[in-house]
Parts: structure tokens; C-alpha cells; sequence
């Protein structure tokens, strides 16, 4: 299926299916419900890997040139798809360029998937992959350590269409070796049947009267991330021990009132659905997906204080023989009608200028979604949060975890 403009009817008529799609698969683990999914053990693997060291290591020859096969790991749900499990867009990639994909479906959890690879990684061997999407705090995790091979952007020409809030993260300044595939916030929910008020603030979630019925989230970037901008932490700039050490301590003290019900991944949408909580700190797809499938009887919203912002990224592993193949297809996807058709389908925010006005020629309804299609002044509400030293990971999920375990 070869790439169509934005008026072609296939591709207006695969993004109404999806839609439709959308509404089928809302309460099956998403994207982002996998972080946590996995349990504490891939947690504490991960965190007796995670050093400082960065190693000096050589890239694999690349044999694009004649070689034309790519293999990409990436997560569940997460990829345009039709009643067959194919994937569109894939086909339009393989169809314009003859590369050939295979497509896994295989990060379920990102520190999980780190201890698979992490001894390939550090010798600079096959992992098995050619490019994956991670989150971008493991990413930063990755660049530190030296394990990924730069970008050549003048073949991804299309990189041009980035959006400038995400071109120069503190971990990978130009974007030298990484390039964001998809999007998401951190804020809050509600049931607005329980809570016909509704809520402002994550300082709003300890209301007296939803006390027993909160959820949090049990990804620690997202959940302290919230409280620490609740307590006015910049989360992107200089703060330390002192800025996470006054969370936790508001943290703990819910979970110890009896306040906080519950701290899970993706099991949280069951939780709202089933009203064993009536609000909860939670992702925006999410909250899109349990409405269209359960009823519109939840309302998402960026706190006051501001919520957080994450990107999955693409990178390309040491070991990788195919990078110029990797960088054909990240440069596909920055292809603004391709982005909109792919936006349809995944509901999370899409790193490509032009997507919205894409898709404003197909459905002004998604195109008008800050959840998807983001504006200047909904960006300016979401903050990153700060890349941390490994010395910093190891204590702070230490410190979480603690909590976790005793809930």
C-alpha cells in the first residue's frame, strides 16, 4: 500500500476504521500499561545495571546498502493495524523503499527489556534489533553509557519536521542519537459522576472525601513527578535530595493514611471502571480509550502545577547492521500524513509538525485534541522530568519501590 496524500480515500477510510478500532481494544494493556506490568524483579535488575561508565565502542558495518531488512522492537498497541494484523503504514514503508520489516512486539517493560540486552549491549553486539522504542529516561540511561550509534541526519531529511519542544532533551542535546516516536502526560482523572466538582490539583486528590478511592500511578517519574511540581519543583532544573525527599514524605504519608488506594500500571483503568477509585494520577491516552469503550464518565486534566511529559524514542544499538534502514524509517514516519494516520490509530502525542494539519483535512475532531495534537500553550503545562544521575535512579526508585512494596 503505497503512501497516499492526506484526501485519499483509503487512508480517511483506515483512520475512521481505527477509530472504531480504538473503542474494541480500550481496556486491553496499552502502550503504557506494560510500565509496572512486569513486576518489582526486572526493576531491581535493572537497578544493579545501572552504572555511570560510558564505554567506547565501535558500530557494526552497516550493510544497508545491500541488506534491505530491518528489525524493530517496540511496544503492544502501539502501531496502526487492520482487521488482518496488518499494518498499514509498515506496508507503505516496505512498498516505498522495498526494506524489508519485521515488526516485534516484544518491550513489554523498559527495565525488562534492558536485562535481556544489556550484555549485548555493553560488548556492542547484536541485541537482535535493529532500532527500538524506549522511554526517553532509559534512552538517556543508553547515551550515558555509550551503547548507541549516532544518527546520520542527512538521511532522515524529514527530521526537519520535529517539533521544536522535543529537539533538544538534556540527555541527547541536536538529537544525535535519538528521535522521538510517540508521546504522552501525566496528570489526573476523575469519575465525574462521584466527583461533580471536579478536581484542580494533585493537592485535590487528598480531599477528605475521596479518601480510600485514589489511585496512583506506579511509574515513579509520573507519580512523584506530579507531587514534586504540586510543591513548586521545577522537575526539569536543579533540584536534589532535598525536592524528592519532601514528595516522598507526602507521598508516603497518603499511602499510609489510608488516602491512596491503590498503586498499579495499567491496571488502574479497572480500578476507575469497577469504582474502586473515583480518581487518580493517570495517562491521557488512557482516559480517551476508557471513555470510548466505557462510557464518557471520566474527565482527564494537566494539574494547575503542571504534569509531566514522556516520549518513547527510537535509537539505533551498537550492534545494529542496518542503520541507514533504521533511519529510512524514521524518516518515514516524520512524514506528517503518515504521522496523522498513525496518530489516529495510537492516540498519543505525535512529535511531527504538519500531523494536525493533515489530519484537520480528515477528521477536525482528532485534529482538535490537545491529547494528540498538543498546542503551544498546552506544552508550556508539562514538564520533563530531569534526567537522573545514576546515582540518583538508583536511590530514588529505591526510596518508591520501598513504598510500593509496603502498600
Amino acid at each position: 500500500m503505497p503512501l497516499k496524500p492526506p484526501t485519499d480515500p483509503m487512508i480517511i477510510q483506515a483512520i475512521r476504521h481505527s477509530q472504531a478500532l480504538q473503542r474494541a481494544r480500550a481496556l486491553t494493556l496499552s502502550r503504557r500499561g506494560f510500565i509496572g506490568a512486569a513486576g518489582f524483579g526486572a526493576t531491581a535488575l535493572a537497578l544493579a545495571a545501572c552504572s555511570g561508565e560510558q564505554r567506547t565502542l565501535t558500530p557494526a558495518k552497516d550493510l544497508s546498502a545491500t541488506e534491505k531488512t530491518l528489525t524493530w522492537d517496540n511496544w503492544p498497541a502501539y502501531m496502526d493495524e487492520d482487521d488482518d494484523g496488518n499494518y498499514p503504514t509498515l506496508i507503505g514503508f516496505q512498498d516505498e523503499t522495498g526494506i524489508e520489516v519485521t515488526y516485534n512486539v516484544t518491550v513489554d517493560d523498559n527495565n525488562s527489556y534492558y536485562a535481556k540486552v544489556k550484555d549485548q549491549l555493553a560488548l556492542g553486539q547484536d541485541i537482535g534489533a535493529d532500532t527500538v522504542c524506549l522511554t526517553d529516561w532509559m534512552v538517556a540511561r543508553l547515551v550515558r553509557q555509550g551503547y548507541l550509534q549516532e544518527l546520520d541526519h542527512a538521511n532522515i531529511p524529514n527530521i526537519a519536521n520535529l517539533a521544536e519542544a522535543f529537539a533538544n532533551p538534556d540527555f541527547d542535546e541536536g538529537r544525535t542519537h535519538s528521535l522521538p516516536w510517540q508521546g504522552g502526560f501525566a496528570g489526573i482523572c476523575w469519575n465525574k459522576e462521584k466527583v461533580p466538582g471536579g478536581l484542580a490539583s494533585v493537592d485535590d486528590l487528598w480531599n477528605s472525601e475521596l479518601k480510600g478511592r485514589v489511585g496512583v500511578l506506579s511509574e515513579m517519574r509520573d507519580t512523584m513527578g506530579l507531587i514534586m511540581l504540586s510543591q513548586g519543583t521545577d522537575i526539569t532544573g536543579e533540584w536534589g535530595d532535598d525536592e524528592f525527599a519532601n514528595a516522598m514524605d507526602a507521598f508516603t504519608q497518603q499511602v499510609e493514611d489510608g488516602q491512596i488506594r491503590n498503586i498499579k500500571g495499567n491496571a488502574y483503568l479497572n480500578d476507575l471502571q469497577s469504582e474502586d477509585t473515583y480518581a487518580a494520577i493517570c495517562w491521557s491516552g488512557d482516559i480517551t480509550s476508557l471513555n470510548a469503550t466505557a462510557g464518557d464518565k471520566w474527565e482527564f486534566a494537566i494539574p494547575d502545577a503542571g504534569g509531566t511529559l514522556w516520549n518513547d524514542t527510537f535509537i539505533v544499538p551498537m550492534g545494529s547492521a542496518h542503520k541507514a534502514n533504521a533511519e529510512a524509517v524514521m524518516n518515514y514516519y516524520y512524514e506528517p500524513e503518515v504521522a496523522a494516520e498513525l496518530a489516529a490509530w495510537v492516540n498519543y502525542v505525535t512529535p511531527v509538525v504538519g500531523a494536525k494539519e493533515a489530519m484537520d483535512a480528515i477528521d477536525p475532531d482528532l485534529a482538535s485534541n490537545q491529547l494528540i495534537f498538543p498546542d503551544e500553550e498546552t506544552l508550556s503545562t508539562v514538564h520533563v522530568f530531569r534526567t537522573l544521575t545514576p546515582q540518583e535512579e538508583n536511590d530514588y526508585q529505591a526510596q518508591f519501590q520501598k513504598v510500593l512494596l509496603g502498600s
